[in-house]
């Protein structure tokens, strides 16, 4: 079979094409032909070495695909074959809390991942995905999907009437944007760029700040809400945008920490966040029970995600580079057609 593992060395030369022997499915197992798979921030990072360490020699990457259940291993009820699925990005979580255990099951990581024409996955790790959607678009939702669902509804709770603050355009963005509109919450979107603030505002954001040409931008959020604050904020920036997305809280406002764009160190207001009465919750995906449930929504409101840009199998390397120049508006993804 085609697939992409990476090797042990600086950079994003360590992705590399090799032909290997497709994989059988054993007990409680299913092998799956996958067709799409999607980009996230955290596949650059695994690659570069710079999550955790040098990958291990070997590591077919990506926690993100979606494929055909082609067989059945023993034991196997949850799935059939000719299913369309998605892999869930910890094999392990199923429901409830992470536990330290489930951290250690995520695809393309702890584990081999997706990038391979054919995986095998735990039965209980893969997900039916919504008719609508085209390979494609479902391959963006184990991550970002999952990750945006997670925080705006699990965590923040967002409901009608809600204001919230979305950083960027990317995957957890704009799906956090598409999701929190579900709910009928109201949505600011940030962006370096009008053409993105331009995709955000066709997905239904109802207001935009280039923060380019405003740098204060947490100041025109406040503006824009009366002075109130937004109730909710997805960060995806890290150290460099924390503290501006805490200002743009109401009191007793939720910040969903997701993101380390700008750096994963860094002075925290913590006098702030103390007078402020702000809840930070940090967010790290999700279980396959987030999954299923976000899948009914978007399957029920015929949501499809924004693809920015699609790759053929051969020219994911092209892929990567792609998603590292933050070009993009949505999901970078990969196809084997």
């Amino acid at each position: 079979m085609k697939a992409f593992e990476l090797r042990a060395v600086q950079g994003l030369d360590s992705l590399t094409r090799v032909d290997r022997d497709a994989p059988e499915a054993g007990p409680g197992q299913v092998l799956v032909r996958t067709k799409a798979w999607s980009l996230n921030y955290r596949d650059t990072l695994v690659a570069r070495g710079a999550y955790g360490g040098p990958p291990r020699e070997g590591l077919i990457p990506l926690s993100d695909g979606v494929g055909e259940v082609v067989a059945t291993g023993p034991g196997v009820t949850r799935v059939e074959v000719g299913d369309r699925v998605a892999g869930c990005f910890m094999q392990d979580w199923l429901a409830g809390e992470i536990t330290a255990a489930a951290a250690q099951s995520a695809l393309g990581g702890a584990i081999d991942g997706m990038l391979a024409e054919y995986v095998v996955l735990s039965a209980d790790g893969v997900v039916r995905v919504p008719d609508h959607l085209t390979d494609e678009e479902a391959a963006c939702l184990p991550c970002a999907g999952v990750t945006a669902w997670n925080a705006l509804v699990r965590e923040a709770r967002v409901k009608a009437g809600d204001t919230v603050l979305l950083l960027g355009t990317g995957g957890v963005s704009l799906i956090g944007l598409q999701l929190a509109k579900l709910h009928g919450a109201r949505c600011i979107v940030t962006s370096s760029s009008d053409a993105k603030l331009e995709v955000a505002r066709q997905l239904g954001a109802d207001a935009t700040i280039n923060y380019r040409s405003v740098p204060d931008w947490e100041k025109a959020v406040v503006e824009m809400t009366g002075g109130r604050g937004v109730d909710i904020v997805l960060e995806v920036g890290g150290v460099g945008t924390f503290d501006r997305s805490l200002a743009s809280l109401r009191p007793g406002g939720h910040m969903c920490l997701i993101g380390v764009l700008t750096g994963t160190q860094g002075a925290v207001s913590t006098a702030a966040i103390l007078r402020r009465h702000i809840r930070i919750h940090g967010i790290y995906v999700g279980s396959r029970e987030m999954f299923e449930d976000m899948n009914r929504a978007i399957a029920l409101n015929g949501m499809r995600p924004h693809i920015g840009r699609s790759f053929g199998f051969e020219d994911a390397r092209g892929a990567y580079d792609y998603l590292l120049s933050a070009a993009h508006a949505g999901k970078v993804t990969i196809t084997m057609a």
